[in-house]
């Protein structure tokens, strides 16, 4: 079997890794939504040995996730599990961070409210959620080229795009999800740190 290769994952690795390391330091139980091709589970779960990475992905897609996480093996790196924004059981282990690269732009909004929902009963307080792609703020693209690309998922998924800052941060305040950190990371993408904290913790 052919394995699935992204360039994009390949090149963002290392900067997201560079950014994760500090934010994971006390985290045991990381769950990762929509792994893809699998090349950060295999790369961060290396890189990251004190912590367990769970991969997961749409039914469907599981088998391919599983062959590459099978021919770059680590202890730390579990078994990829199925897991679908629209089903409303999701795992019962407790994880204190959750992790999804370039999802946001592709699912439709209510699955984005979905997301925030069950990540927000999932996480324990302090729990962290870190949400990695192209996002812009108060209806303005930082760039050309993601306008350009907000057009073209539009054009061939009118309820997909390029999420609005704005419009996250109101999602997540339901969930006592709290954007500390907004990084900005290679070609116009960004890091959203969200942590779960309530009212009497949460930053101004």
């Amino acid at each position: 079997m052919q394995l699935a290769f992204s360039e994009a994952a390949e090149r963002n690795k290392h900067p997201i890794l560079e950014k994760l390391i500090p934010l994971l330091t006390n985290s045991k139980q990381v769950l990762e939504i929509g792994s893809g091709t699998g090349q950060h589970a295999v790369f961060f779960a290396q890189a990251l040995p004190h912590l367990t990475w769970q991969p997961t992905e749409l039914p469907e897609k599981i088998i391919l996730l599983s062959s590459q996480c099978r021919r770059f093996p680590s202890d730390n790196l579990a078994a990829p599990i199925p897991l679908d924004i629209d089903d409303a059981t999701w795992p019962t282990v407790q994880f204190d961070a959750v992790f999804t690269a370039n999802t946001l732009h592709i699912i439709h909004w209510p699955q984005v409210c979905r997301l925030f929902a069950q990540v927000g009963k999932l996480l324990p307080e302090n729990g962290v959620f870190c949400t990695y792609g192209p996002f812009y703020h108060d209806g303005r693209f930082s760039s050309e080229s993601n306008a350009q690309f907000d057009l073209k998922l539009k054009l061939r998924d009118p309820q997909s795009g390029i999420r609005d800052i704005t419009d996250l941060l109101q999602q997540a305040e339901k969930f006592h999800l709290t954007l500390q950190e907004d990084y900005p990371m290679p070609a116009n993408n960004r890091l959203l740190v969200w942590r779960k904290l309530f009212p009497a913790h949460a930053s101004l």
